[in-house]
């Protein structure tokens, strides 16, 4: 991967040949944590209106809900990063292979 080029012009680059994955997953990974704490709030916030031990119960439940999701949401994105990760070195290997070859 080529770090001289542009993320826009790998964006639009129809060949495929560099990957833009890797630098938006912490972006990714931050809206992520946003959306599930404005979740978490949104739920506590809700529960509170159904009466207060709803709202206790909800209160005391939302932090561990969200914390599960957030992990399940990292895993999920290094998983995502094995994958390209693996893509390439094994390109890298597939070159330092043919160059041993063709000397």
């Amino acid at each position: 991967m080529a770090n001289s080029r542009s993320f826009f012009t790998a964006l639009f680059d129809f060949s495929f040949s560099e990957f833009i994955t890797p630098r938006v997953v912490g972006v990714l990974y931050g809206i992520a944590i946003f959306f599930v704490g404005l979740g978490a709030l949104s739920f506590i916030a809700a529960s509170f209106r159904g009466g207060f031990l709803p709202g206790i119960f909800t209160l005391l439940v939302a932090p561990l809900a969200s914390l599960l999701y957030i992990i399940l949401i990292r895993v999920g994105l290094e998983g995502l990063m094995v994958a390209f990760r693996t893509a390439a070195n094994t390109g890298r290997t597939a070159d330092n292979t043919e160059s041993l070859r063709n000397p």
